[in-house]
């Protein structure tokens, strides 16, 4: 062992001292365990990355740095690490793990891992795996009880720390080598029947429960049959395996169809309830699914998850023809009978497919012969907008818009066909729609603008401007309007100023932007005004009570 190595090695492993000498410290293991009982530990692995004058260990995959990798002076082979490095470290580890085995701090089951600097890049080596079979059959054994208690024969609402727990230990390969995809289903299944009715809470177990799937499909399952490239910027690319590489694998085996089914199960619960941004996930799912030859995945993909009942997924009557496809988040629309019932029926199937759990991300693929558009310049010109557009022409069938809006209606959601400076919240073309036809509709267009993520869409400043043109700055309008304009971007400028020389006006926006907080002051005046440094010289060129009123809004602003 050269001198370099030595001092590389000492360092590490003083690093490794530090770790546990500074757990040794801590006073709280006993009553962290006793949150659940599905907790064995509180550590199940430790990292050690090295770097001279620099190395660490923590409990948490501290990544890399390329560029300061590139600057190290010292270079392992794989040789050395496991033959010099590798064996003393994991006798350092043993030895301070001896001390703490039997107690909380050391979960039933440790990894030790090690990141080196080596000459052809970055070296990964588990150094130390480590399975305490008395605590995995203790664990066990509680897993079993808590199934059987809280979940099978359960009526109460279970807790998202325990779900957080269960929902990795039934994929865990140590505690179950064969996977029983049946009975780990139903066990998810148990726990969102239990929460159903706090509907926060179910949101936040379904979330974990999908949080582990995924991990256990990315990790486990799927490099198995694929050829897996990663990459920090988008999803993983994967690419079947050749013959000689799957021999052993036997796809038909009962363990690779067990996996293929938790794997369709994962996917079915990313498409119906994950946010938009993560379909492409559960999608890619079925598709990986079905290079493996599942023919169940094959027929989702053309006919959906399965998770609705067919009367529920299909519409015909003489007036129309729906179908809809939960998996591309579609449904097709034909209107046989340009009619008010026609689109009364396809209405109807669309809000129960909404109540049901059908993605609200969803669009629609409409065969109609009429095409019309909403009077808001800059919408997407899509199927789906052109059939909010033509049932609007209704006015018998305002209401009934209004319900599918309210369904429709969810922050962070976009229909599945507008993208960019185009995307659009479900439910905004029924809201726009009506919210330009009549001002019954003014408390709807208030519950949107609340929903609105701003952050990834401007549609609605198309919206106000169409809002303003229609209805001006009245008594009436200016409550929608301060409403509406504090989910407004950046890019909206309103050509209404003519209409606050009006010193009545002036006092409306005055009242009601003295109930927002400074920062919702600057949103609203921004599009009337401009920059607040207009609106501060405007009132210093003016008189009497019109000033006061400027000076008002500016000082609201935080001017």
């Amino acid at each position: 062992m050269t001198t370099k190595v030595e001092q590389a090695l000492e360092e590490m492993i003083e690093a490794v001292h530090e770790w546990f000498d500074e757990q040794a410290k801590r006073t709280d293991l006993q009553q962290t365990l006793k949150r659940t009982t599905l907790q064995m530990g509180i550590f199940d692995d430790i990292f050690l990355l090295y770097k001279p004058g620099r190395t660490v260990v923590d409990s948490l995959d501290m990544g890399w740095d390329e560029g300061s990798f590139l600057t190290q002076n010292i270079r392992f082979t794989e040789e050395m690490v496991r033959t010099e490095i590798q064996p003393r470290l994991v006798e350092v580890v043993q030895e301070r793990m001896a001390e703490w085995v039997d107690t909380p701090l050391i979960d039933y089951r440790f990894i030790f891992r090690g990141k080196f600097p080596a000459s052809d890049g970055m070296l990964k080596l588990t150094l130390l795996e480590y399975v305490n079979q008395e605590k995995r059959q203790l664990l066990l054994d509680r897993i079993r009880t808590y199934t059987e208690q809280k979940l099978e024969n359960g009526v109460h609402p279970t807790k998202p720390l325990e779900t957080h727990f269960l929902a990795s230990h039934l994929l865990d390969p140590v505690l179950y080598p064969a996977l029983d995809a049946a009975w780990i289903i139903r066990q998810y299944e148990r726990i969102q029947t239990l929460n159903r009715e706090r509907k926060e809470a179910l949101a936040e177990h379904r979330h974990t429960i999908i949080y582990g799937l995924t991990l256990w499909a990315e990790r486990q399952f799927l490099p198995k049959y694929f050829d897996v490239q990663t990459s920090a910027y988008r999803e993983n690319e994967y690419t079947l395996k050749r013959a000689e590489q799957l021999h052993g694998l036997n796809i038909a085996q009962d363990e690779a169809r067990n996996s293929i089914e938790l794997l369709l199960y994962a996917a079915v619960l990313i498409l119906r309830f994950e946010p938009s941004y993560s379909k492409p996930r559960g999608l890619k799912f079925l598709e990986l699914a079905k290079q493996l030859g599942s023919e169940r995945a094959e027929r989702m993909l053309t006919e959906g998850s399965g998770a609705y009942q067919p009367e529920d997924t299909y519409v015909q009557t003489k007036q129309v023809e729906g179908q809809a496809n939960d998996v591309f988040a579609r449904i097709t629309i034909q209107i046989r009978e340009e009619s008010p019932e026609a689109y009364r029926q396809a209405l109807v199937f669309i809000i129960r497919l909404l109540e049901q759990g059908f993605p609200k991300n969803y669009h629609i693929k409409l065969k109609s012969k009429v095409k019309q558009y909403l009077p808001v310049k800059g919408l997407a010109k899509s199927d789906t907008h052109r059939f909010f557009a033509n049932a609007l022409t209704y006015p018998e069938l305002h209401p009934l818009l209004e319900t599918y809006a309210r369904a429709a209606m969810q922050q962070f959601e976009f229909y599945a066909d507008t993208e960019g400076e185009k995307n659009g919240m479900p439910g905004s073309y029924a809201a726009f729609g009506l919210g330009l036809a009549n001002e019954q509709y003014f408390p709807l267009i208030n519950d949107y603008m609340d929903q609105v993520d701003d952050e990834h869409q401007m549609i609605q400043d198309k919206f106000i401007a169409a809002f303003v043109e229609k209805y001006g700055v009245t008594a009436h309008s200016m409550p929608v309007l301060v409403h509406s304009l504090r989910r407004s971007t950046d890019g909206l400028k309103l050509k209404v100023l003519p209409e606050f020389e009006h010193e009545e006006k002036l006092a409306l926006l005055l009242e009601q932007v003295q109930k927002l907080e400074s920062f919702e002051v600057q949103r609203v005046l921004y599009p009337i005004f401009g920059k607040l440094e207009k609106l501060v010289t405007l009132a210093r060129k003016a008189d009497g009570r019109r000033k006061e009123l400027l000076l008002s809004l500016a000082r609201s602003a935080g001017k």
